[in-house]
Formats: C-alpha cells, structure tokens, sequence
C-alpha cells in the first residue's frame, strides 16, 4: 500500500513537471530580480559584463531544476544530500569561455535558513525552498559548484549516455533485423554500426541498470535513477538527435548575422604556443553548420570536430544511397524502406511516435535519418563515453553522489572555513564508492580488443561484385576530396597545436581527442619530436556502441 501511494504522488509531481514550460524568459526574470537586490555587493569588471549580458538574454543556463524536483524528497530521505540546480552562464570581451555566474540551488518544501522563492511553477502546491550564490560566496559558492557537477554527473550516465545513445538506437537494430534483407542496401550500411550493441545492452541491465546494480548504487538518485531516465524520455526526438539540430536547440549555434557574442582564446604567454600560424589562422575561422548557422563559441571542441565528423558521415551516406537509389521514385518502390521506418516509430519508439521525426517521404529524408543514426551510434556515443575516465576518474571533479549539503552563514557548521578540505571529504562518497567508481570509469573508457572504428568495414560487410561501392568507402576514411576522415584528422592535429585554445587543452594540457578519427595516425604531442602515446580514450571513433 505504501509502494502505491508513493508511485501516484509520483505521478502527480511527474505530470506537474512536464505541464512545466519553464521559459527562458520566466528565468532570466528571476535572475534580474536577484541581481537587483544583491548587484551593490558586486562592483568588479566581471560583474559588470554579466548585468550587462543577463539584460541583454547573453547567457546560458545549465538547468538541473525542473525535472529534479518532483524526486528530491524521495531521493533526500535515502541518506544523500542533493539540491535541484540551477547554473546561470554568461560571456563576453571579459572571458575566454562561458562562466559559471550564478548558481541556483533549490528543495521542495522547507529548508532551514533558506528564503522561499515563489517563481517556479513546477510544483504549484508546494513551497519551493531556493538559494542563489554567488562567486563572491566564497566557500558556499566552491560548494554550490560541488553540488552542480553532481547533479550534472548523474544526468550524463541516465540520459546523454544511457538514454540517448544505449537506449535510443535498440529499436533501430531491432527494426533492421526484422525489417530488412541482410542483401538490402540500408542493411548492408547500417550493420557494422550495430555491432556488440545489444550484447552490451543486455549485461548494462543486468548489472548498471538493475534494481541494486551499479548506477542505484553510485548515483545520487539511486533506486529513483530508471524513472528518471523514463521521464525524460518523454523529452526526446529522434531529429534532434543529428548534431546540427541539437547545437541550434541548445543555443550554441546561430544564424551569422545573429550571433551575438564568441569567446576569444585565453591569453597565454607566448612561449606556449606551439604554432602561431595555426593560432592566427583559428581567429579568422568560424566554424559553420550544413543549414548555414554559425558556432556561438568558437572555442568548443565537442561541436568542432564534431561538425566535420558529421558533414563526411552526412557525404558518405549521400553518396553510398545515390548508387542504390537513382530517383525518388527508385526510393518510393522500396516498401521494405517503409515497414522498417513504421516499426521503428510505432513499435520500437512508440511512446514518442506523434512527433520528432523524419517523414521518410524523399531520399533526402532516408539520408537525413542514415546519418543520425550513424552519428548516434559512433560520434555521439564516443564523445560521451570514452571521455569517463578523463573527466570522472578523480571524484571531486565529478561526485556522482554527495552526503553534505550547503552550510548556512552564521551557523557551526560553517567552521569549514577553517578546513575545507575536512568539510569537502565528508560531502563526498565513502571512500569504498569512491574506488569503484574509478574501476568503473577506467574501464567504460577502454575499447574492445576487436573494436572497428568509423571508415573501417568487416570483411563479411564488403561488397564482392560492386567496386563503386568499395571505392566510395575507402574515399570515406582517406582517399576521397574534401570531407575524409584522413582530412579531419589533420584539422584536428591543427587545432590541437594551439595551447590558446582552454576548452580544447585545458590547464592540464591534454588535447581534446574523443572525436579524433582512427586512420592510423598518431595525435599530435605538446612537445615536439616526441611521439605522443595511445592512451585509452585516443583510439579513434568506434563504429557502433559496443562498451
């Protein structure tokens, strides 16, 4: 009975939730109404130009609110400490690359010390508890940023990996299996990026997945963590899945005449630029979309390279279906096209069928939905996996779960001003958690002995009697013109050589590689004459998600 009342109240918050049109107008809003009660305290430069981008919708919002707080007092009463939030970015001549500016953190219902804020709708019957920290917050904003990339670590595992990599493409493997020919074109392509996927699939459920498996018991939304992801499924489309869609939603990309701001490369001292030409000749690039829309910062590599990958999956799949399908009438007459499209929408996807997708009328249509696929299945997943380890290896950087909450100003607890580190050891997981996982990340980060990487085909996926279609995928991977992976690896090494670049080197100095292509080629290393070693993230871009 006690399970049942908790699955309705579930349900009624859920549905709250997604009725929630949280604008980012309602928010930027909230965010003045804060800033003209706190901006005496702020005179610096940098505050200056965030009054100034705020007001003028310059900004970014990383929002970990609306969906969370529906959970958080069922996950709170399991032992952890966790907070909806809330991260208001901005950028300008002053910076380099976005900045965290303001955090908003939030509980629902009552909580000691903090002032109610009334302008969030997403739980209407109940009182929101918030608080908002600033920079100048000092050790509470160090906090704030803890609590931020906890909660930001438990939505990269339920929905930028699971959800919209594992989980997405399971009925486009399932669809081709049963829709078409293994002799059928669209098979003979898609397979090899199917490859270990639902082998894969299938041990992720019986130990990360699993009610007591990895995920409820690392992640701060522990048995809440499926539901979770199920809920914000309800969000997904297929089409906003191919990567110049997905920077156009999220503001990272825009028309050129509109684009309203760029972050210039940090300034370094000189003697640690590894190539000034490369350097002056990054300034005057902009990278640009297929639909003609402009990179809002130059500086991100995720979207660089990533932009390339995209344009030569895009070419070769234009190229491989133009040998197939002369005409769209030549696509109308393939039925087995259509059977394998309806099953995917109305079976395999069925709860988002209504909307989200390609109307798979035209060849351009079918080429649109090949790529994306592609994309998901190689590019994406390599970009949100092989990196784990890299980001997530050292907790701190990454909580996946926290057992402290924020000390209020004037209380005991705030004696962590005399020994943060004390107070930051207990916000983390026990140190048993803390091992594990790393084990775990080291070892989502590694590939497969027999892993096949974008551009390379299994002998049983080459084709014995047409040489056009071979030729067209070695031109893929290295001897075609223009968009060939052997092309982008070289860009890649460019933009690499430039330490200028943060978001591509960062402090530490590692070169941004998860979307390296794999043609044999080694990366470039910082120092010069020296070979750089394969690590186990820079291996390539696997063709299919397999780990």
């Amino acid at each position: 009975m006690k399970e049942e009342l908790l699955e309705e109240s579930m349900k009624e918050l859920l549905e709250e939730s997604m009725e929630e049109k949280s604008s980012e107008e309602s928010i930027r809003k909230f965010f003045l109404e804060v800033w003209e009660k706190e901006k005496e305290h702020f005179k610096s430069e940098l505050h200056r130009e965030f009054e100034k981008d705020i007001k003028e919708s310059k900004h970014f919002i990383l929002d970990h609110h609306g969906y969370l707080l529906p959970f958080l007092n069922n996950i709170n009463a399991k032992g952890v400490c966790a907070y909806a939030t809330r991260t208001f970015l901005a950028t300008g001549s002053a910076f380099n690359t976005l900045k965290p500016i303001v955090i908003e953190l939030s509980l629902p219902g009552t909580h000691s010390g903090m002032d109610v804020s009334p302008h969030d709708g997403c739980l209407p019957d109940s009182k929101i508890s918030s608080m908002v920290v600033f920079p100048e917050d000092g050790l509470r904003w160090e906090f704030a940023k803890i609590h931020v990339a906890a909660n930001d670590a438990a939505y990269h595992q339920l929905v930028s990996h699971w959800l919209h990599t594992h989980a997405v493409i399971e009925p486009f493997i399932i669809a081709t299996r049963r829709r078409l020919s293994v002799m059928h074109p669209i098979h003979r392509l898609l397979d090899p990026h199917f490859k270990d996927t639902l082998h894969i699939n299938a041990l992720a459920r019986g130990m990360f997945l699993n009610a007591g498996g990895i995920l409820e018991r690392t992640l701060f939304t522990g048995e809440f963590s499926m539901w979770l992801s199920s809920h914000l499924y309800k969000q997904w489309r297929f089409e906003n899945q191919a990567l110049p869609e997905d920077l156009k939603n999220r503001g990272m990309a825009a028309k050129a005449e509109a684009t309203q701001f760029k972050a210039e490369p940090a300034e370094l001292q000189s003697d640690k630029i590894a190539d000034k030409k490369a350097e002056e000749k990054y300034k005057h690039r902009a990278t640009t979309l297929p639909t003609g829309e402009k990179l809002i910062l130059e500086d991100y590599p995720y979207a660089e390279d990533g932009i390339e990958i995209w344009d030569a999956i895009g070419k070769w799949v234009r190229e491989y279906c133009n040998i197939f399908y002369k005409t769209n009438c030549d696509f109308d007459k393939d039925k087995e096209i259509q059977e394998w499209w309806g099953e995917i929408k109305k079976d395999g996807h069925g709860d988002r069928k209504e909307e989200g997708w390609y109307d798979l009328k035209t060849l351009e249509d079918l080429i649109k939905a090949l790529t994306t696929i592609i994309w998901i299945a190689s590019g994406l997943h390599a970009a949100v996996n092989f990196g784990q380890y890299a980001y997530a290896g050292w907790p701190p950087n990454r909580p996946m779960l926290l057992r402290k909450f924020i000390p209020e100003p004037d209380t005991e607890e705030l004696e962590a001003e005399d020994n943060p580190e004390k107070f930051i050891a207990q916000m983390m997981p026990e140190k048993f958690q803390m091992e594990f996982v790393i084990a775990v990340m080291d070892l989502l980060s590694r590939h497969t002995s027999d892993e096949v990487y974008l551009g390379q085909r299994p002998p049983e996926n080459k084709w014995d009697q047409r040489e056009d279609v071979n030729k067209k995928i070695e031109e893929f991977r290295v001897d075609g013109l223009g968009k060939t992976l052997e092309n982008i690896e070289q860009n890649i090494k460019e933009r690499n050589k430039n330490y200028q670049l943060m978001n591509r080197w960062g402090y530490a100095k590692i070169p941004y590689k998860l979307l390296y292509p794999d043609t044999k080629a080694k990366a470039p290393s910082k120092d010069k004459g020296k070979e750089e070693k394969m690590d186990i993230t820079g291996r390539g871009i696997p063709n299919s998600i397999s780990i």
